[in-house]
């Protein structure tokens, strides 16, 4: 347009702006000052930020459901938001499903609220509780699910702190918000980390306050992370003396002693099954022995075994490369028995804890054992090697007899000792075997709580018979035929086990998870069974929740 105006009106034109502006930037620049004011303001009072979840109710089949808060939600509602939430949740759509968070933003009416953002989570039906067919609490599983979203999306809203309403059940609350924010970052770079925010009880001066389950579900999170920290580290950074370093810096300042012996003392306990599956490794074997004392000393202990293969290649059998990568978490067992004593002393259970840690590495190299090769366990039975890739079971057979010198309530032996066990249950249970029923009730019943469930495998002789029935050796650590791998280990181990109560439990399937069918895990390693093992011991020592058989007179 100013191509077209002659040389004289461009210079009128000019000369009239040059004359108007500084009374422009007289009158705009307190308002731009003020606005400028208003908004530091704002955003020095939004720091730090906080977020808040709460719980609704509602029907998931029926979309026009128009939900129910929980009374913690409700009173918010009317006491801080006028109302103003509730309505605002209707109107952005159906009700948040099961293991779904909305989040909502500025609901409070004042300019600065005090939550930078509230996520709503959903709860499923007010009347949700055990159900018999999934074997489960759906009540506090939809409470884990739905908080561990919530607090996953506010994670990448770098929100600083989280409080948390105990949406019915406290604990699960807390388990499913703690699980959730965790993320395994020691070896990224701190910028490129996911925030992991605090997180609190949202309480309320009207209300009862359960700090004590909210506290208890802290203790099992904190405990499955630890599980799930351990399995992710590398195998060249937690070799056995590495983790050996590591249980004495963890559990030592949580009141639970630690011996490590070393492979000297493995030989004069004549472990040479034990010893067999490290030979190959420059990586010393190395035994390790926790003890916990909640209650009087006479009292006869509870020996939990943890099978700690560091990295396990296969040997000579090598292993394919899909299972190579995850191959690292094979010391689940061993992690899982770690937390599970760090927790139990962090409660103050009052109960007597002996933990079996064998440590080593199976790799290959020009001292591995080989198949065929014959080695003696300390009960004097020589065992075949049909496989290397089968050593799982070799480890724990010495470990098993060396329990009996406690004088052990019962046993629970923790390992991934069958590959097979996820072709038969996928990521929803761990493999329970054991020659106990009142084992088998108790832990049944701590799974439906924790929601990590369990089931249970058989435990014939007809499995027995598959490892026993060789020509040239007592036991044979892969047995007859082709199926039935998880029984036969388990058959495989009971023959180390002299007498009294004794569980095995398979969790080689749910090492690792891929994220989307427990929204409170993470894709990587899982951490289970650590929570339901917890629970598990806390019922045996709980004579009114602990589930009794009826024997008849």
């Amino acid at each position: 347009m100013f191509g077209l105006l002659r040389p004289k009106s461009f210079g009128n034109v000019f000369k009239s702006v040059t004359r108007i502006l500084p009374q422009l930037r007289n009158y705009v620049s307190p308002a731009l000052n003020q606005m400028l004011q208003l908004q530091n303001i704002e955003i020095c009072a939004d720091q730090p930020s906080r977020g808040l979840v709460l719980g609704v109710y509602a029907d998931e089949e029926d979309k026009s459901d128009p939900g129910i808060l929980t009374p913690s939600a409700w009173r918010y509602n009317v006491q801080k938001t006028a109302g103003r939430l509730l309505e605002v949740l209707r109107m952005s759509g159906p009700m948040p499903r099961r293991g779904e968070a909305r989040l909502l933003f500025a609901v409070e009416p004042e300019k600065v609220p005090y939550y930078s953002a509230v996520a709503v989570v959903g709860l499923g039906k007010e009347c949700l509780g055990y159900n018999s067919y999934e074997v489960l609490d759906e009540q506090k599983e939809a409470i884990r699910r739905s908080v561990a979203r919530a607090c996953m999306e506010l994670c990448y809203l770098d929100t600083e702190k989280i409080e948390i309403e105990n949406c019915g059940h406290a604990e699960s609350a807390a388990e499913g918000a703690a699980l959730g924010i965790w993320a395994y970052q020691e070896l990224k770079e701190t910028k490129r980390r996911i925030g992991v925010p605090a997180i609190d009880l949202y309480t309320h001066k009207d209300e009862v306050c359960d700090i004590e389950g909210w506290r208890i579900g802290l203790q099992k999170a904190a405990a499955q992370n630890l599980t799930r920290q351990l399995q992710e580290m590398p195998s060249n950074l937690l070799t056995p003396t590495a983790f050996a370093q590591t249980v004495v810096e963890v559990l030592c300042k949580s009141g639970v002693n630690v011996e490590v012996k070393v492979e000297g003392w493995a030989e004069s306990q004549s472990m040479h099954s034990f010893l067999s599956v490290g030979k190959a490794s420059c990586e010393p074997p190395i035994f390790l022995e926790l003890s916990y004392y909640g209650t009087s000393a006479e009292e006869r202990p509870i020996v939990l075994v943890g099978q700690g293969i560091t990295y396990d290649c296969g040997g000579l059998c090598l292993k394919k490369l899909q299972e190579l990568v995850h191959m690292r978490g094979d010391m689940t067992g061993a992690a899982v028995v770690v937390a599970a004593c760090r927790a139990i002393a962090g409660l103050r259970l009052p109960v007597n804890i002996r933990g079996l840690i064998p440590l080593c590495e199976n790799v290959m190299g020009c001292n591995s054992f080989r198949p065929g090769d014959v080695t003696k366990a300390m009960n004097g039975k020589h065992i075949e090697v049909q496989g290397t890739d089968h050593e799982d079971v070799l480890v724990l057979a010495d470990a098993l007899l060396y329990a009996q010198n406690f004088c052990p309530k019962f046993i629970v032996d923790i390992g991934c000792t069958s590959g097979m066990m996820r072709n038969a249950l996928d990521e929803a249970a761990c493999g329970v075997f054991t020659n106990s029923e009142i084992l088998w009730q108790q832990i049944k019943h701590a799974s439906m709580h924790t929601g990590d469930r369990v089931w249970r495998f058989p435990l014939w002789y007809f499995y027995s018979n598959q490892v026993t029935s060789g020509d040239a050796s007592d036991v044979q650590n892969y047995g007859k035929g082709r199926g039935g791998r998880p029984c036969k280990a388990a058959a495989f181990l009971r023959e180390f086990v002299p007498c009294g109560q004794w569980m095995h439990i398979d969790a080689t399937n749910v090492m690792v998870t891929n994220g989307k069918h427990f929204e409170y895990i993470r894709k990587g390693m899982a951490g289970r069974p650590t929570r339901t093992l917890i629970e598990f011991i806390a019922q045996t020592i709980c004579k009114d929740v602990a589930p009794k058989l009826n024997v008849k007179k």
